[in-house]
C-alpha cells in the first residue's frame, strides 16, 4: 500500500477519521500525515474523501524510510513501552517521557532523517510524538486544535480522570534544548492555549514545553491544580 502511493503520488483517506483509530489500521495513518504536513491535499472525490499526495521528493524519502516503516514494523510491537511513554505524560513525570522519547529517537531514527528543510522540522518530530500517544484509545487527542489565541501542537483530554494535557514542540535549531523547551513553554502561556482545558472542565493542566534536535529531546512540565 505505501509503494502504491509513493508510485502514484496520492492516496484516498476518509475525512471522519480520529486518532483512536490509528493502530486498528495503516490506513489511518494518512490523517495523522495530512494534519502534521507530511501529505497535501490534491482534490476532494465524489464520495468527499481527500486526494492526497505526497508534496515533494524530500518529503517522499522520509515518508517511505521512515514514518510508514514506524507504523508498520515498531508502533504495534512496543505496547508496553508505548504504555509507559503516554503514562509518563498523563501523570506529569516529564523526566520518564524524556527518557523514553530520547530511547525512541536514538533507536529508530537517523540524522539522514531529520535532514529536512527549517519549516518541516518541527512537523517531522510532531508527527512522531502525536502518533506516540495516539497509542492511548482512551484521550481524546487533537492536533493544531485551536485554544486561547492560537492553535496548539497537542492537546489531550482524559475526561475520566479530569486531566488535561497541552504540548507546544520546538526544534532547537543551535542544539539548546533548554532555551527551545523555555520558547515553548511561553508560547502555552502568551497564547492561553490551556483555555479549552479549562473551559472542558479538566482539573489538572499539564503543559509541556518539548523541544528536539536531531536525536535527542529535552521535555519540561508545569503543573496546574484548579
Amino acid at each position: 500500500m505505501s509503494a502504491w502511493l509513493v508510485a502514484r503520488g496520492n492516496k484516498t483517506i476518509r475525512q471522519d477519521l480520529t486518532y483512536n483509530d490509528m493502530y486498528d489500521s495503516i490506513d489511518n495513518v494518512w490523517s495523522l500525515l495530512f494534519t502534521t504536513g507530511y501529505l497535501t491535499q490534491r482534490g476532494v472525490t465524489e464520495q468527499r474523501e481527500y486526494i492526497l499526495a505526497i508534496p515533494n521528493k524530500e518529503i517522499r524519502n522520509i515518508f517511505t524510510e521512515q514514518i510508514l516503516q514506524w507504523f508498520q514494523d515498531t508502533a504495534r510491537k512496543d505496547g508496553d513501552a508505548l504504555h509507559t511513554f503516554c503514562n509518563a505524560f498523563k501523570n506529569g513525570d516529564n523526566k520518564t517521557a524524556e527518557k523514553k522519547f530520547n530511547e525512541y529517537l536514538r533507536r529508530t531514527i537517523s540524522i539522514r532523517d531529520t535532514a529536512v528543510r527549517r519549516d518541516k522540522k518541527e512537523n517531522y518530530y510532531h508527527g512522531i510524538l502525536l502518533g506516540l500517544l495516539s497509542f492511548e484509545s482512551s484521550w481524546d487527542l487533537a492536533s493544531n486544535r485551536e485554544s486561547g489565541d492560537g492553535y496548539c501542537d497537542i492537546m489531550a483530554e482524559i475526561d475520566t480522570e479530569g486531566i488535561g494535557i497541552v504540548i507546544e514542540l520546538k526544534y532547537a535549531d543551535n542544539g539548546d534544548l533548554d532555551a527551545a523547551c523555555r520558547k515553548a513553554m511561553e508560547q502555552i502561556d502568551l497564547k492561553r492555549y490551556d483555555e479549552q482545558l479549562i473551559d472542558d472542565g479538566m482539573e489538572t493542566i499539564l503543559k509541556y514545553g518539548v523541544a528536539c534536535y536531531k536525536k535527542r529531546c529535552r521535555i519540561i512540565l508545569d503543573k496546574t491544580i484548579l
